[in-house]
């Protein structure tokens, strides 16, 4: 430690700090880590490197990883490779949203605010909500916070949960009731969309909620008619977890009852990186805004009458009594946000439209072209919206390795997941997708052995 000069700390300091926790020495700090795994004498690093030097170098390891630019991307499953106009990224770096903190202080955080504002209003148009918040983490946590509000509005404990949700958010949810003593229970699907006759069977006085998505993992539409009616005749709640962009072909999930609604906002305007950062939203009917996680921004006017912003609502664990919190999740994800609604708000109705239309159509041509070739097979029937599962001639890791050859990233192996789908890949094509890139996976899913 003495060698770390960087550190603002004397000789002196430490040794008082080490004394006052009953140790004679920094190293007696990682004495819980095993011996075994603990490095033993100096680190072999390599010599020192000038900026140009560190620059190639980086550029190099860099040059290893596989990049949509350069690979034609047809997995989806959560994260998406949709366009991104310019306007977002030169917006959202601006310095004042790229290095903006949580907006406590209104009076000089009105652009923050506003932004935030603006986003909500645009969720609650998509959604037809009455309320929405700052966001969360990503569709999964949004989707667990969901059942966790309709757990506390119903005063249940069980909450049941369609087998055609995203895996990974199901993954989280058991997670979250783990710790909330919560039952959690999965309604089975038939042909790839939620089994309705069992959801009935399922359903009792005790349930809290059901949390479906539309459309599904599979990329199918559930079919939501008369479902909310069916919870709401046994005071259970409807939490739906929605793509955003499909919202502008399909109905609204306030249109056919739903009571909560959540959804995975990276496909507005964040690229899929590497897996982040995402954006959870969140939405819901206004009975429950006191019951919502994070923080609300609202429109007021100051004492002149001027419009303002300011954080009206902001129930976690740091602003109130922990026993009064709805949630400790602490994140308003405000940059992602961001980009959102910039996103949403340069392409405007129309050209959120022109994006569903797109994705619905380049998916239903990929999917025509697949089921056409020897060996191949839809797994299930029913329209989709920019993802669907195909029954391939062999095993999902060894097909998509042989893709990688032709610069191609393949579809999600179901089979982790769904034991059931043995050798099945689920495929995702956006708007980015051309004919040309579509038509070279098909020539190379037809060339395979």
């Amino acid at each position: 430690m003495g060698g770390l000069h960087y550190l603002p700390l004397t000789d002196e300091q430490r040794q008082q700090m080490l004394a006052a926790m009953g140790i004679a020495s920094t190293e007696e700090l990682f004495d819980d880590i095993p011996a075994a795994v603990r490095l033993q004498g100096e680190m072999q690093l390599p010599p020192p490197l000038s900026e140009l030097e560190a620059l190639q170098h980086l550029e190099t390891m860099a040059a290893k990883n596989k990049n949509l630019k350069e690979y034609a991307c047809f997995l989806g499953a959560g994260v998406y490779d949709h366009f991104v106009p310019a306007l977002v990224s030169h917006i959202t770096g601006r310095s004042e949203f790229y290095t903006a903190y949580t907006p406590y202080q209104a009076e000089i955080s009105q652009g923050v605010l506003q932004a935030i504002f603006e986003y909500q209003t645009l969720i609650c148009q998509l959604t037809g909500m009455d309320v929405a918040n700052a966001s969360l983490y990503d569709g999964a946590t949004a989707l667990a916070e969901g059942a966790v509000l309709a757990c506390g509005a119903t005063r249940r404990s069980r909450v049941l949960v369609s087998q055609t949700v995203n895996p990974y958010y199901r993954q989280v949810l058991q997670n979250y009731f783990h710790t909330r003593d919560l039952v959690l229970e999965e309604v089975p699907f038939s042909a790839g969309q939620l089994d309705r006759s069992r959801l009935e069977a399922a359903l009792g006085d005790d349930v809290a909620a059901f949390l479906v998505q539309q459309p599904n993992f599979f990329g199918l539409f559930e079919d939501m008619q008369g479902i909310a009616d069916l919870l709401h005749r046994r005071g259970a709640l409807l939490v739906v977890s929605v793509d955003p962009i499909s919202l502008s072909l399909v109905q609204a999930p306030a249109e056919y009852g739903a009571d909560v609604v959540t959804g995975e906002g990276q496909g507005l305007g964040s690229p899929p990186s590497f897996g982040g950062p995402l954006l959870g939203f969140f939405a819901a009917r206004e009975e429950f805004a006191r019951r919502m996680p994070g923080r609300i921004a609202g429109e007021t006017v100051d004492k002149e009458g001027r419009r303002g912003f300011v954080l009206t609502l902001q129930t976690r664990e740091q602003h109130i009594r922990r026993e009064r919190a709805t949630s400790n999740i602490c994140s308003n994800q405000a940059l992602v946000a961001l980009a959102a609604a910039v996103h949403l708000a340069a392409l405007g109705p129309a050209g959120l439209r022109q994006v569903a239309e797109l994705c619905l159509q380049k998916a239903a041509y990929a999917r025509e072209k697949i089921a056409a070739l020897e060996g191949y097979e839809l797994l299930f029937p029913g329209a989709c919206f920019k993802e669907f599962a195909v029954k391939l001639p062999g095993e999902v890791k060894r097909l998509n390795r042989y893709l990688l050859e032709h610069k191609i990233i393949g579809g999600l192996d179901l089979s982790p997941y769904y034991p059931q789908l043995r050798d099945a890949a689920l495929f995702c094509v956006t708007e980015n997708r051309s004919r040309a890139q579509i038509d070279s996976l098909v020539a190379a899913l037809e060339g395979w052995k």
